[in-house]
């Protein structure tokens, strides 16, 4: 489990593609410390497994299904990644909950400065966009982030300048692809509603959940 407050950004050092798989080396700092193999580490807000440690780097193996949802795929050598270690139960949930376990990608379509803050827009699918809402959280590459639109196809959000300079958001350009994980909770909500709603026992419904300040 991670926060979606990103540590450090590491640099790839190698990818090796493999048949159905890849193996990745990423040369970082932080998330070094008291990092073991077998420890996860989020990549772009992927989860993934520490098999190698060495003093200034990490590698990890990737599955063909990781490969195939995220945009891991599309690293080369020095890219930049956004690292993360995993939550401790004493760590201070900064962000949100994120899983790492990505629901899918998509592409920054504009990136406008407004005072101190860039709003990126994100364009996306609506199997995305039927789990955010204005004001709660999404995880973008592996950042979380608060929404500021929710369109039927794309969202908006806004960084302040420590997010926009710490992280590959502040390096990717209008096309970019991104990864993208929906809040947690809200998935479960969802899933619940609809599972209630087939056997019609239930009288629990959107209307209900916001009048009793569950959802906006």
């Amino acid at each position: 489990m991670f926060t979606g407050i990103i540590e450090e950004l590491g640099t790839v050092q190698k990818l090796d593609a493999l048949k159905d798989s890849a193996r990745l080396t990423i040369e970082a700092h932080v998330v070094l410390q008291g990092s073991k193999i077998g420890d996860s580490i989020a990549v772009n807000g992927v989860c993934l497994t520490v098999t190698e440690l060495k003093e200034q780097s990490f590698s990890v193996d990737i599955m063909y299904e990781t490969l195939r949802k995220t945009n891991l795929q599309e690293l080369k050598n020095k890219s930049q990644v956004n690292l993360e270690r995993a939550l401790q139960l004493q760590t201070r949930l900064g962000g949100h909950l994120v899983s790492g376990h990505v629901d899918g990608t998509g592409k920054i379509s504009s990136i406008q400065k407004i005072g101190i803050a860039s709003v990126y827009e994100i364009q996306t699918t609506e199997n995305i966009t039927d789990y955010l809402l204005p004001k709660g959280s999404v995880a973008i590459d592996g950042i979380s982030l608060t929404l500021v639109e929710v369109r039927d196809t794309s969202f908006t959000v806004s960084l302040i300048p420590h997010t926009f300079a710490h992280t590959t958001l502040g390096i990717k350009g209008i096309g970019s692809t991104v990864n993208l994980e929906t809040d947690m909770i809200g998935k479960y909500v969802a899933k619940f509603l609809q599972r209630e709603k087939s056997s019609g026992k239930s009288d629990i419904t959107l209307d209900f959940l916001t009048k009793h300040g569950f959802i906006e």
